[in-house]
């Protein structure tokens, strides 16, 4: 249980360690509440992305200027017109283990990588079936369905093991960080080495997550080839979504049993690297965090995360008692949000209604709640949210880093509002 004296203690590091990023660092009260900190927060970010295009203005879209030098805090680049060879140089967000090493592409966001990466394996690969698990983040659905041709989207049901046995036709497993928790962990105990790809989108896993190093090391010993996709403005960012940026790490097995995964990881990463170019997907120097890398900040995220997290589980076990009937998923395998179902099936419309009624009023009783599409913040997110597999809309609540007194008090008014409200 963490107290708000704790609480506002590891914020306060927080705050300082993004003030202490900026040249001129901003002059702020001793911060005493909630509502205090996020404004802190938001307010020093906004400066970052300022003084960097004030300090970076030679380095345009055209980079006509030959003593321009990019960075953003620890990271540095390089790049031609448009950014199309964009080059960084700066620390990773993840930490990959003995025995592989990765390449790093950059993009413009999350979707942007996954979209260049598939597209791109039409080069490689020249039709497969794309095995994905309930829960799989809608859009990527959407992305896969209307643009991907090569690809058969296969939403698997359990038991897993048969859609992993050897088959005549390729097969590409999308394991997706947003998928059920029972899926999710039943994939990763099946016997994996006769796919050809694993992508992996890590977007709600830390960069540290013991989650994600257990991926690795299943798919390690299955010697499949690699690609973990990242959309970083949500948990890279210490709660501000300091700006849009993706990546897509192409993940090489050390060891010569393993050269035919190895080969194919550096075609596909040439391919990706194309598409980004063509696509005009580069990321934006601008966008990258310039407060990563240290210990601080891994310290620092590592306790949000975990606050979050802590908070989820209480969340998951509190609605599955007290609203039993009008819960939808509690058991995502990130734990970083839960959703809510109407006693009538809600609509895209209503479910964004109810999103914004609940937050609106619950924030005028003083809770630190909010409308917000994303999640990861200091504050409760609401937004509507549709099961890709079942077609059903419901209202996602995504859990905060708040102190668990403060949290479990919003979380009972929730529940309190959303079964008076009966959507």
């Amino acid at each position: 249980m963490e107290t708000v004296e704790t609480y506002l203690d590891r914020k306060r590091r927080e705050i300082g360690l993004l003030n202490d990023c900026l040249r001129d660092p901003l002059h702020l009260p001793c911060l005493r509440s909630v509502d205090e900190v996020i404004t802190a927060k938001f307010r020093i970010a906004a400066a970052l992305r300022a003084e960097h295009e004030l300090r970076d203005w030679k380095a345009t879209e055209t980079a006509w200027s030959a003593t321009a030098s990019p960075a953003s805090g620890p990271f540095a680049f390089s790049y031609d017109y448009q950014r199309a060879d964009l080059e960084v140089h700066g620390p990773a967000f993840y930490e990959l283990a003995r025995g592989c090493t990765g390449e790093t592409i950059y993009t413009a966001s999350g979707m942007a990588a996954i979209s260049a990466l598939l597209l791109a394996s039409a080069g490689i690969i020249d039709g497969a079936d794309i095995l994905v698990l309930p829960g799989t983040y809608g859009e990527t659905l959407e992305l896969i369905d209307g643009f991907v041709s090569h690809l058969r989207l296969v939403t698997l049901k359990s038991p897993l093991e048969e859609a992993f046995a050897p088959a005549g036709s390729s097969r590409i497993l999308l394991l997706d960080s947003c998928a059920l928790a029972g899926a999710f962990d039943a994939a990763l105990r099946c016997d994996g080495s006769a796919l050809d790809l694993l992508i992996f989108d890590t977007t709600c896993f830390a960069g540290r997550s013991g989650r994600i190093r257990r991926v690795l090391r299943w798919a390690g010993r299955c010697g499949i080839p690699v690609v973990m996709v990242r959309s970083h403005n949500k948990l890279d960012s210490l709660g501000v979504e300091y700006g849009r940026l993706g990546s897509a790490v192409f993940v090489r097995w050390n060891g010569k049993d393993l050269d035919a995964s190895r080969l194919m990881s550096e075609c596909l990463a040439a391919e990706t690297r194309n598409a980004v170019r063509l696509l005009g997907g580069a990321a934006l120097p601008a966008h990258f965090p310039p407060f990563v890398g240290t210990a601080d900040y891994w310290a620092l995220t590592g306790k949000r995360v975990a606050a979050i997290l802590r908070n989820g589980r209480h969340t998951a076990r509190y609605f599955a008692s007290e609203l039993a009937s009008l819960s939808a998923e509690l058991h995502f395998t990130h734990g970083l949000y839960v959703t809510l179902r109407g006693r009538d099936a809600l609509s895209e419309a209503t479910a964004r209604q109810a999103a914004e009624d609940m937050s609106g009023d619950l924030g005028r009783e003083g809770f630190p709640i909010r409308h917000a599409g994303s999640f990861g913040f200091d504050f409760a997110a609401t937004e509507w949210f549709r099961n890709a597999t079942t077609d059903q809309y419901s209202v996602r609540v995504a859990v905060p880093d708040l102190p668990t007194e403060l949290w479990n008090d919003l979380a009972t008014a929730i529940a309190r509002w959303w079964a008076t409200k009966q959507w």
